[in-house]
């Protein structure tokens, strides 16, 4: 059975006192190991001054490596013979235990700092081919802000805190995509990928926040960057949508078509400007809409003789 592990603050001392402590000790050992040195012959006392001296310092030198140094907003998790000591989560000049080790699973090489990062950062997963609630096959990638908050759980309760967080973002958004068609579907529903970024943002988040909560890690913010039809569909969506748009634009002109149609119809009766039977108003709509409706310049014939 896993055992959770609390975070606890380090036990610590002010820095800059400790600091001038270890610089006495050092200075004391030197003096005392120099007398001890020059006075030796004839004074067994002297040895004992000497040897006192020999290990003040180096114990002076030992307390040298407890030194540890905090900008804002990052901290040490320590360890102390295998086991967690605490956690140092105030920035400025302190001391620590020098048999304390500070941990971190996530350093890029064995060379950087051993300290954590608590600030705010951002995750941009690489793209991913998954299939959308129709079963189209869609390239998504989502872009995470992040921040550790728990810093006990982000170092011991998983191996490499950043690749978790990047694994599980990359489940999440599987799980989100199988639950909503990439556009509109045809049934008029407003729920898509990409028409409810919000909602589908909202929902992101909240799988995330589920998986990471484990691993100490707030999810700030989860957004989907990329979105786009996988390339060996992509071109018969593409007609699709084509074909969607040109249908709606058309719609949209014989609606306008017809209400011009209207207007002038009633515009010459209330004027009576010019009386038309049912033949010629037929006439009137059929040319009229052609010429709305069509897609090129119409051509008009002047009749300059009667239009009966």
């Amino acid at each position: 059975m896993e055992r959770e592990i609390k975070e606890l603050p380090a036990r610590e001392k002010n820095g800059w006192a400790m600091l001038a402590v270890v610089l006495l000790m050092i200075a004391g050992g030197i003096a005392a190991f120099s007398v001890g040195a020059i006075y030796v012959d004839g004074i067994p006392a002297m040895a004992a001054v000497m040897a006192a001296g020999m290990i003040v310092f180096f114990v002076a030198i030992v307390l040298l490596c407890g030194f540890k140094t905090l900008q804002p907003n990052e901290a040490y998790v320590f360890t102390l013979f295998g086991k967690y000591y605490g956690s140092l989560k105030r920035d400025g000049f302190f001391w620590v235990n020098p048999f304390c080790t500070a941990v971190n699973p996530a350093r890029a090489s064995p060379t950087s700092p051993k300290n954590l990062s608590m600030k705010a950062m951002t995750l941009n997963n690489e793209k991913q081919k998954v299939n959308d609630e129709e079963g189209n096959p869609i390239e998504i990638s989502v872009v995470v802000i992040w921040r550790i908050t728990n810093t006990a759980r982000a170092v011991f309760n998983v191996d490499n805190y950043l690749s978790y967080l990047s694994t599980q973002c990359d489940a999440a958004i599987r799980q989100v995509a199988r639950q909503y068609p990439y556009d509109v579907s045809t049934n008029g529903d407003e729920k898509s990928l990409r028409g409810s970024a919000q909602e589908v943002a909202d929902i992101l988040k909240g799988e995330i926040q589920a998986r990471a909560e484990m691993a100490g890690i707030e999810i700030m913010e989860a957004r989907i960057s990329h979105l786009a039809y996988a390339p060996e569909i992509a071109a018969a969506m593409l007609q699709r949508q084509q074909a969607s748009a040109i249908i709606a634009a058309r719609q949209k002109i014989v609606e306008g078509a017809v209400s011009m149609v209207k207007m002038a119809l009633d515009k010459l009766s209330e004027e009576r400007i010019v009386e038309l039977d049912d033949e010629r108003k037929a006439q009137m709509v059929s040319n009229l809409l052609v010429v709305l409706c069509g897609n090129k310049d119409a051509q008009p014939i002047v009749n300059s003789g009667s239009i009966y």
